[in-house]
C-alpha cells in the first residue's frame, strides 16, 4: 500500500503547496499537465492520489468530469470541504482500483507514485480502467530543488522524508513494463532553483527548459492503444473437427 498519509502529514503536505516553492512547481506543472493530458470538454478524469483536491479543482473549472481516490481519509477530507459535490470521491488504493475497465477516458498520478510500494501495480490499473490517456507527474530525483528538499527534511519534518523520488528513465522503464512500447510524451518543468524563481519565469516557459530531464517535476503521458490477439487454428484442422469460424458459421 505504501506510505499513507495521517492528519499530521496531510496538514504537512498542504502548508507544502501553500508555500512559494509549492505554488510555484503548482503553476508549472499545471500548465505542463494540461498540454500533455491533452482532455477534452466533457470527458471523465480520474485522479489517482487525488491528495487534497488541487488537480481534481483545476479540471472541474475547465468542465470535465473528475473523480478522485485517495487512500488517505484525512488527504479526502480536505479535498471534500474544497469540492463539496463537484467531484466524486473515493477512498481506495491505486494499485487496486475499484472502477470497472476503461470507465474513464483520461487518468493522472501527480505526486503518487512517490509513495507507493508498487508503482508498476498502480500504473497497470491506471491503464486498465482509462480508455485515451494517462498522464503521469513525479518528482525528480536528480533535480536541484528535490535534492535540497530531501536534504531539509533530514532535519525537520517533511513530506521529502516518505517520499522515494525517480528518474525520468527508471519512470519509462516502469510505463515500458505496464504498457509495453506505446506513443509516449514527456517534459519537465522548474529547471532553474526555486530560489531564482523572480527571474526565470520566461526561461521555465521555454520549450528548451523543459526538455532538460533534471527539472523538479516530471511529466509523462501516454496514449492508450489495445490490441487483439487472435488464437491461430489451421484451416485443415478447423474443416476437419468442424470448428465454427469466427462470424458463426462451420467451415468455409
Amino acid at each position: 500500500m505504501g506510505h499513507v498519509f495521517d492528519l499530521k502529514l496531510a496538514r504537512l503536505y498542504e502548508t507544502w503547496q501553500k508555500s512559494p516553492e509549492g505554488v510555484l512547481l503548482d503553476r508549472l506543472s499545471s500548465e505542463l499537465i494540461l498540454r500533455l493530458l491533452r482532455p477534452r470538454k466533457g470527458e471523465r478524469i480520474l485522479d489517482i492520489g487525488c491528495g487534497t483536491g488541487d488537480h481534481l479543482l483545476l479540471f472541474y473549472r475547465l468542465g470535465f468530469d473528475v473523480t478522485g481516490l485517495d487512500a488517505s481519509p484525512y488527504m479526502l477530507d480536505i479535498a471534500r470541504s474544497r469540492l463539496g459535490n463537484k467531484a466524486c470521491l473515493k477512498i481506495g488504493r491505486a494499485e487496486d482500483l475499484p472502477f470497472e475497465d476503461n470507465e474513464f477516458d483520461l487518468a493522472t498520478l501527480i505526486i503518487t507514485l512517490e509513495f507507493l510500494d508498487d508503482p508498476l501495480a498502480a500504473l497497470k490499473e491506471a491503464g486498465r480502467v482509462t480508455k485515451r490517456r494517462v498522464f503521469v507527474g513525479a518528482l525528480n530525483r536528480l533535480s536541484l530543488g528535490c535534492m535540497c528538499e530531501k536534504f531539509y527534511a533530514l532535519i525537520h519534518n517533511s513530506i521529502f522524508r516518505e517520499a522515494h523520488l525517480f528518474t525520468l528513465w527508471g519512470l519509462k522503464g516502469y510505463a515500458k513494463k505496464a504498457y509495453g512500447d506505446i506513443p509516449m510524451e514527456w517534459r519537465s518543468v522548474q529547471t532553474m532553483p526555486p530560489f531564482f524563481r523572480k527571474c526565470t519565469k520566461g526561461i521555465e516557459m521555454s520549450s528548451l527548459a523543459q526538455s532538460s530531464p533534471f527539472g523538479t517535476f516530471l511529466g509523462l503521458a501516454f496514449k492508450m492503444i489495445y490490441t487483439v490477439r487472435t488464437e491461430n487454428i489451421r484451416v485443415a484442422d478447423r474443416l476437419k473437427k468442424g470448428v465454427e469460424s469466427p462470424i458463426g458459421s462451420p467451415g468455409f
